[in-house]
């Protein structure tokens, strides 16, 4: 940091000092112009005069109330103001205590706001000039007259610029800190955002691999003994689906490397394509799963967003690990597809009681808790996050007579793609 740089840090960190230096300069210079006289005895050369004891105690007095300049700018004004006018009445010749006025002026224009700024701007000027004009010793149109007015014109001018500079520079700072704020909680955003959409991923591809992994294990346990060739069939597809799950994770924490790590997994997200090949999964665990697709729609109809391609996977695949895990070993579930209009419409069926503590539908008690999102369960609440995420809707509950139903809306145009195929 430099010399000059140091001072001034030192003069913003003692203002009142830097206003008393201040006055002290600008007495000084009303000392000086006092002592001479431009108007020599032929007109032109420079004489030195005695200024008369008004006017010394008029510019003392003047020149201390600049002291107090930043604390009280309008009542410095005014005291400065009226010395300047009591001066420019009876001082012969005239003192410049005009000079205090064109100081206090100035800072009450860089202090305060514009209309106030050239109110006090007009009312100095044309008080302080029509009283030299009327009043003064003077002839009315003596330069001296003249300078009172232009000086005080642009010390009011002066601190109204320096007055908006100040506003312009604190409204870019301002902008550029709001700006900040809003890059940052942009990130916060989109941080939460994909922690809730991995999260919801890691809940899906755990819940139901780790089911199918349980029954088969289960199957194979039970029949180990009588059954060798089932056991093995068992443990076969035990092997595949925990391949899968680990596959499907590593594809998922993938997400999560940073960029020296090495590359990531390129295999698509799954989507309704592999509708089958998931419901063969459940069906060998033993599950009764039939599919109906309607989906696909006329050669010319557009595919599925990704995102809802991925959004409708997912809920089949949740709604059938609860069936798998809450309907019971004879249950039964049957999964729709169909797209009608701009909108996919899933539904998951089945027509389990559960094993254990039935409720009045003939609902499992534990169905029941994770439908309700009881029991730490967080099967139905990704999928409504999922659904919501899509602005779509999600519907789950008990079926009349016994079961549970998971129906899911998810939109596939938007509302104004939907107008203009329309038109």
């Amino acid at each position: 940091m430099s010399t000059f740089q140091r001072a001034r840090c030192r003069l913003r960190a003692h203002p009142f000092a830097l206003d008393a230096a201040l006055a002290a300069g600008v007495l000084a210079c009303m000392l000086a112009g006092s002592l001479v006289d431009p108007h020599g005895p032929d007109g032109v050369t420079w004489t030195l005069r005695a200024p008369d004891l008004l006017s010394l105690v008029l510019m003392v007095l003047a020149g201390a109330a600049l002291s107090f300049r930043r604390r009280a700018p309008r009542a410095v004004l005014g005291f400065t103001g009226g010395a300047s006018l009591v001066e420019s009445v009876t001082g012969d010749p005239r003192a410049p205590v005009a000079m205090c006025v064109v100081v206090a002026l100035y800072t009450v224009a860089s202090t305060t706001d514009r209309p106030t700024s050239w109110r006090a701007g007009l009312l100095t000027m044309t008080v302080l000039t029509a009283a030299a004009m009327i009043a003064g010793p003077l002839p009315w149109y003596a330069q001296e007259n003249l300078g009172i007015f232009a000086w005080t014109g642009i010390g009011a001018t002066a601190g109204d610029a320096v007055r908006s500079r100040r506003a312009f520079v604190q409204a870019i700072r301002e902008r550029a800190e709001r700006a900040e704020r809003t890059r940052e909680e942009e990130a916060r955003r989109r941080v939460a955002e994909e922690r809730l959409r991995i999260a919801r991923d890691l809940h899906d591809i755990v819940a139901h691999h780790i089911a199918l992994v349980n029954v088969q294990a289960g199957v194979a346990a039970h029949v180990m003994d009588k059954r060798p060739d089932q056991a093995k069939e068992a443990l076969a597809h035990v092997r595949e689906a925990s391949r899968s799950a680990l596959g499907e994770l590593r594809a998922t924490v993938g997400l999560l490397r940073q960029s020296g790590d090495p590359e990531a997994p390129t295999e698509p997200a799954p989507g309704l394509d592999r509708l089958d090949e998931l419901a063969g999964t459940f069906r060998s665990a033993g599950l009764r799963v039939l599919v109906a697709r309607e989906d696909q729609g006329p050669d010319h109809a557009p595919a599925l967003p990704a995102a809802v391609d991925l959004a409708a996977y997912r809920v089949v695949q949740e709604a059938l690990t609860n069936v798998q895990k809450h309907a019971g070993a004879e249950a039964k579930a049957e999964v729709s597809v169909v797209r009608v209009g701009p909108h996919l419409e899933v539904t998951v069926l089945d027509d389990g009681t559960g094993a254990v503590h039935p409720d009045a539908s003939g609902v499992s008690a534990s169905a029941t808790s994770a439908a309700n999102g009881d029991g730490g369960g967080h099967g139905l609440l990704g999928m409504r996050e999922r659904v919501t995420a899509l602005r779509g809707t999600l519907t789950t509950g008990p079926r009349y007579g016994g079961g549970f139903r998971v129906h899911a809306i998810l939109p596939v145009e938007s509302r104004t793609s939907a107008a203009r195929g329309g038109s």
